[in-house]
């Protein structure tokens, strides 16, 4: 009886070191990165949505370490609180500057995360720098912003329903349909001007009579597109023109009868 308390001692007093040096363990590798080598930056927000320490950290969608800390402050500057996050990252990694840093979440209901999109600036973020992060959108704006939606459509169906609106007035005054009903039975029976124009040939035969005089060479048009003679003379006037391009300067000739007026005035002025 003896050996067996003796025995439950012994094993008691092993479990307890056992369970002793596991928290040891844990309490001294916590603060050991699992990354390797890395360094540090911060992020600043005004809201993180709930994101907490030992979240991951992402940059283009792979992990590449975790969130350290978490701190709310006062910032003098912009007079408001706000919310530092530091991450670890691992050291063989490049920032970009214009990095845009936001906290996203796995799925609905998922874990939140870091998310870095990387930049296209050359310059990069050193170990201790800070970048500034995209707030998230809160779920209560998102939850009023779904229900102004819903009350503006249900607007919209009670205005339709009462026959308000250009829609409302389309779907429950019936006046529009019996005025195309009275256009389409007008044209149907060639009334108005465009009822004539379907219904009444007479314009197809003005229209046809026009084009057939064109085609025979008719009227001064259809002379213009028949004979040839125009554009001969045209092709002649422009050959003249290239070979003596002078004539564009010359001054034109005067008739005989301007010139007969022309020396009787200089007789008349002779006399006086």
């Amino acid at each position: 009886m003896f050996r067996d308390e003796k025995l439950e001692l012994k094993v008691g007093i092993f479990i307890g070191v056992g369970i002793a040096l596991m928290f040891l363990i844990v309490f001294a590798v916590k603060d050991v990165p699992v990354w390797g080598k890395t360094f540090i930056l911060n992020v600043m927000f005004d809201y993180v949505n709930g994101i907490k320490e030992n979240s991951p950290v992402r940059l283009a969608g792979v992990n590449v370490g975790e969130v350290k800390g978490i701190e709310l402050f006062y910032d003098e500057g912009k007079k408001k609180n706000r919310v530092k996050i530091n991450i670890l990252v691992r050291d063989n990694l490049k920032i970009e500057k214009d990095s845009v840093a936001r906290v996203n979440t796995l799925g609905l209901l998922g874990e939140q995360y870091l998310e870095i999109s990387p930049g296209f600036l050359k310059d990069y973020f050193a170990t201790g720098d800070t970048m500034e992060g995209v707030n998230p959108i809160h779920a209560g704006e998102e939850m009023e912003k779904m229900r102004e939606a819903i009350a503006s459509f249900s607007s919209i169906a009670r205005n339709i329903e009462k026959g308000e609106g250009t829609i409302g007035k389309l779907i429950k005054d019936d006046t529009l349909y019996k005025n195309l009903e009275n256009v389409f039975g007008g044209l149907s029976r060639g009334e108005g001007t465009l009822g004539k124009l379907l219904k009444d040939d007479n314009l197809y035969k003005d229209l046809h009579g026009v084009f057939s005089g064109m085609n025979s060479g008719e009227g001064t048009l259809g002379r213009f597109l028949k004979d040839d003679s125009v554009y001969r003379h045209m092709d002649e006037f422009i050959l003249d023109l290239k070979s003596n391009p002078w004539k564009l300067l010359q001054k034109p000739r005067s008739s005989p009868k301007e010139r007969e007026s022309k020396t009787d005035k200089g007789n008349i002025v002779m006399s006086k």
